[in-house]
């Protein structure tokens, strides 16, 4: 509750922040994320486990390994491999994620790095959970696929391919929605059919979409599109369709 009005209090949605006046390094909005990712003006970190990187994170965002010894309970991303992934260069500047306002660990992670000399640390601390609701996608990496088909029964995967390429061979129980078909805009084209028909999982907007296709950029184009339509939970697969499909044998 005190999450939400906090949010609503801001000048928009996109400009808030969690406003936590104890943390010892400064917040990012969304938005201010979003332009950092588009200027690659700063080096993202994502500071959960790799298995949850694995399976959803923002596009653009790296991982680095757990401290050793840490129970999981008390994970944090091990700030020597951070130094090993920027050569050392502790100018560099940084913004840190993880799952959003109530999860520790991109607070306890800048903590460690501004304490070893880091000068420019910031965090996202809104997280995942905000920018899904926000209508941000996330990616998806080939080691995750697997786990996810294996083992989430209601996940459900999209093939953006032509319909003559999807009808060849796809994914056991993917659905088809050609990305040439996909059109910008809310309750339009093949994306407002595809809510009518069930190739959508219009019963239930929090179900995991996976979507694939041809390129990365075919399928993040249509899985932000999808987020668009209120589906809190969408990641792409940067690789080909033919990728998917072995990494998921």
């Amino acid at each position: 509750m005190f999450f939400a009005i906090l949010l609503l209090s801001a000048a928009d949605v996109f400009t808030a922040t969690l406003a936590d006046a104890s943390a010892k390094t400064p917040e990012i909005s969304t938005q201010e994320l979003r332009e950092i990712l588009a200027s690659k003006s700063a080096t993202v970190l994502d500071s959960r486990p790799r298995a949850e990187y694995a399976v959803s994170h923002i596009p653009g965002a790296l991982n680095v390994a757990a401290k050793p010894g840490m129970a999981a309970s008390a994970y944090v991303s091990d700030v020597a491999e951070v130094g090993r992934l920027l050569q050392d260069r502790k100018q560099t500047p940084l913004v840190l994620y993880c799952n959003g306002p109530f999860c520790g660990k991109s607070k306890g992670l800048s903590d460690e790095l501004a304490a070893a000399g880091y000068t420019s640390v910031r965090r996202y601390q809104l997280g995942i959970p905000v920018w899904r609701a926000l209508g941000g996608v996330t990616e998806i990496e080939s080691d995750a696929l697997r786990r996810v088909a294996r083992d989430d029964r209601t996940a459900m995967f999209i093939d953006v391919r032509a319909n003559d390429a999807f009808a060849k061979g796809s994914v056991q129980g993917a659905k088809n929605i050609p990305r040439s078909l996909v059109l910008q805009g809310k309750d339009v084209g093949e994306l407002k059919k595809a809510k009518d028909d069930g190739r959508l999982p219009a019963t239930d907007h929090n179900t995991r979409v996976v979507v694939f296709g041809d390129s990365g950029d075919d399928a993040r184009f249509v899985a932000e599109q999808i987020a668009r339509e209120a589906f809190h939970n969408v990641a792409y697969f940067a690789g080909s369709a033919r990728e998917l499909q072995d990494a998921i044998r």
